[in-house]
């Protein structure tokens, strides 16, 4: 049977469950320099900024940072966290589609997307998700087409018979 892409089809929820990193975050009356070394010292490139009463209240990422860093010409160690977040926050929920969330960041030129629950941050779905989603869905569709052919091949030269 050939392989169907709705079969393909991953829910945020699911990949959420996949991923093997914890969710890092920040709150927004925290240093830039500390935002800096969570970033580094993790190896990520944005952190989802958390209120005091643990509701996503923006985003920051090492691009804005280092815009700051730039704009303030290194005289940014007495900013904050809450100086340089986006808090027009583009966020996903665990029901979504991992290719509507991947359309949504190809839209707005993000690379990085919260999952909320209600007002509750659960995740945070990154291109590099999106990226492992769609090679894992090529080798299966290829694994799908391949297993196709073959079969097809087989019945051709039963038919000789």
């Amino acid at each position: 049977m050939p392989f169907n892409r709705k079969e393909a089809a991953m829910l945020v929820r699911t990949l959420l469950n996949e991923k093997k990193r914890d969710l890092i975050t920040i709150e927004p009356h925290q240093p830039i320099d500390k935002a800096m070394e969570v970033l580094i010292t993790n190896n990520i490139s944005c952190l989802p900024v958390i209120d005091e009463s643990g509701k996503l209240s923006g985003i920051v990422s090492d691009k804005d940072i280092f815009k700051k860093v730039h704009e303030t010409k290194g005289e940014y160690h007495n900013l904050h966290v809450e100086d340089v977040m986006t808090t027009a926050v583009i966020v996903g929920l665990p029901d979504d589609d991992v290719s509507y969330i991947a359309g949504v960041m190809t839209k707005n030129w993000i690379r990085h997307v919260p999952i909320v629950d209600g007002e509750n941050l659960i995740g945070l779905v990154s291109l590099r998700d999106i990226i492992r989603v769609q090679a894992e869905n090529k080798e299966v569709e290829n694994r799908y087409l391949k297993l196709y052919l073959e079969g097809m091949h087989s019945r051709d030269k039963s038919a000789d018979f």
